[in-house]
């Protein structure tokens, strides 16, 4: 089998900000995985938060050996974008070979749609207000929040959405003081969930704080291993498989958390079709899905992922998988 890894580069139809900077296009890694004239393709976004650049995540890709399994690449990489875009790139070679679709060598049912939320990114009020009624035939709206002045940002959304779901992302930009006071709000508001309210490294604080609503961890589960941190401070997990390093290990994830209580929610980087399409595996049954990267973006791959009023579709075979 041969390994090729290639940076790619798509623009975004507009800026897309969150507490952390701003990005005018994704960056993201494409692996091709050829054996006996088949290839497989994998993708996944390098993500800063967790000291990952396209060079650095390109280098873990290309000191692996040619003759690779599934089972031998979780424990030849950590969990992480370049053990992500390995791993699904070696599903779909998997998939072709043996002329079947993913799920059914998983033996999962067929898939189907899910809706997905639709992501507003940090602003000023006014200019996510502008968003929000763009957007307010959106059933499920995701709001980037994440600094100390967000009541306003919340107050615009609400407005320009009266009838849409909203969860939001707090990316870790809250102190305990902060949400403790917004969440009355964001019930009055009729906000269902907040994802990552306080950085990872703080969020013992949320075992000591009531929780009107659920809060789901981001940046604060990776993988299985993460589970036994998160008792008592979090409802839901996000599984990105970025994070978790892959399809196989963002299924294992999604089972165990299930049977610890936990409800799913599956997440994602802002990439393309390809990078998405395997997380539409794991987005069955979930209670939230935010798979909504593609529909950022001014161009995406060929042979895209369906997106319509039943939410997003599974994969064709041209795409992956």
């Amino acid at each position: 089998m041969q390994l090729t890894v290639t940076q790619d580069r798509f623009a975004l139809a507009q800026t897309f900000r969150i507490a952390r900077g701003a990005k005018t296009e994704a960056q993201v890694i494409t692996v091709h995985a050829a054996a006996n004239g088949v290839t497989g393709r994998g993708e996944c976004v390098p993500y800063a938060r967790y000291g990952e650049t396209l060079d650095s995540v390109q280098a873990q890709i290309e000191t692996l050996p040619e003759s690779l399994t599934r089972s031998d690449l979780q424990k030849a990489l950590p969990a992480g974008a370049a053990r992500n875009a390995v791993d699904c790139a070696l599903w779909d070679l998997e998939a072709k070979q043996s002329g079947k679709r993913v799920w059914d060598m998983v033996g999962l049912p067929v898939p189907t749609p899910k809706i997905t939320a639709y992501t507003l990114s940090l602003d000023e009020p006014e200019k996510m207000q502008a968003q929000a009624q763009q957007n307010a035939y959106r059933p499920l709206l995701k709001i980037k929040l994440g600094t100390p002045d967000d009541m306003a940002r919340l107050e615009a959304v609400r407005a320009g959405a009266p009838k849409s779901r909203i969860i939001i992302d707090a990316n870790e930009g809250w102190t305990a003081d902060i949400y403790a006071d917004l969440a009355p709000h964001l019930l009055r508001l009729g906000v269902e969930m907040v994802e990552q309210p306080l950085p990872a490294d703080e969020d013992d604080m949320l075992n000591e704080m009531a929780r009107p609503l659920p809060v789901c961890a981001d940046e604060s589960c990776h993988d299985r291993s993460s589970l036994p941190g998160l008792k008592g401070k979090y409802d839901m997990v996000n599984i990105k498989l970025d994070k978790t390093g892959g399809l196989t290990e963002a299924l294992a994830l999604r089972d165990a958390a299930l049977d610890q209580g936990y409800q799913i929610m599956v997440g994602c980087m802002v990439g393309t079709s390809l990078g998405m399409a395997p997380a539409v595996l794991v987005a069955q049954g979930a209670a939230v899905t935010d798979l909504d990267g593609p529909l950022l973006l001014a161009d995406d791959r060929e042979n895209p992922l369906t997106f319509d009023a039943a939410g997003v579709h599974p994969p064709k075979a041209a795409l992956w998988g």
